[in-house]
């Protein structure tokens, strides 16, 4: 089951394609209407919801019916979702997952929401189910499709195509269970949300390439020596403005590899 339905409609669901199909495993979702899902070139759960809508055009003549899938969809059912549900594309798979969001909109569509709050009573919520999925009976005399029926007929009875598949007695006991598990405290499942991607750290860039380190060096350096022969405190000839240089390379370096403040103002971190 989609982990996006909520426990009581789960229930529900799988009482449905259990009721519809016979079965309510992982092959109940490639059932077509007879059980005819042999016949077909792929299973349903592998094609596409378009191509699902396309093969259905012949099947009400060669199957007599286009119901498809765990909750037999019916032809007209599946165009009318596609419009209802704009994310769906004709390109997506028609997988058990995405089977059972569209079961569950046709839940809400028929009153789920409204049943689950006291808002329509157990026996109208049956009905409106019993007009969905024609294998329900209803739970009180009522007036059907083709005629009058009575209480655990399909609402279809009398097409000469749908009978009733379960007793009265058992569409009320479930509902009953839904009511009581929807009714209790559930975390919602939401849609994981997608985690940012770490940007990937600079590297660090060596000191001979940083054009800021040697700008720095060079100013330095000549700022000192201009100032030592401004204040006539050295007779700086050129070999003492070389020895000066190489202390102040040697000690831009040690600062450098050893404190990270000043790799920080360099932009060498």
């Amino acid at each position: 089951m989609d982990k996006t339905v909520p426990p009581g409609a789960a229930i529900l669901l799988d009482f449905i394609r259990e009721t519809e199909v016979g079965r309510s495993d992982r092959a109940s979702y490639d059932v077509v209407y007879g059980h005819n899902q042999a016949k077909l070139p792929q299973p349903l759960t592998t094609m596409t919801y378009g191509e699902v809508v396309d093969a259905q055009k012949g099947w009400s003549k060669r199957f007599r019916s286009s119901a498809a899938g765990g909750y037999q969809f019916m032809r007209a059912t599946l165009i009318d979702l596609a419009k209802q549900v704009t994310s769906i594309s004709g390109k997506d798979v028609f997988t058990p997952d995405l089977q059972d969001r569209l079961a569950y909109k046709l839940l809400l569509r028929r009153g789920y929401a409204e049943f689950i709050v006291g808002k329509i009573s157990l026996v109208e919520f049956a009905e409106n189910l019993a007009k969905e999925w024609a294998s329900f009976p209803v739970l009180a005399a009522t007036k059907g499709s083709e005629r009058e029926i009575r209480r655990g007929q399909s609402y279809y009875a009398g097409d000469g195509l749908n009978k009733a598949l379960v007793k009265p007695e058992k569409v009320e006991a479930v509902l009953k269970e839904v009511l009581d598990a929807a009714r209790r405290p559930h975390e919602p499942v939401e849609e994981p949300e997608a985690r940012p991607v770490p940007l990937p750290k600079p590297r660090a860039k060596p000191v001979r390439k940083s054009g800021r380190f040697w700008t720095w060096l060079l100013t330095a350096g000549g700022t000192i020596v201009t100032g030592l022969k401004e204040m006539n405190l050295v007779s700086l000839d050129w070999r003492v403005q070389i020895a000066i240089l190489v202390v102040i390379v040697v000690f831009a370096v040690y600062a450098i590899t050893s404190m990270p403040a000043v790799r920080g103002a360099l932009g060498l971190k």
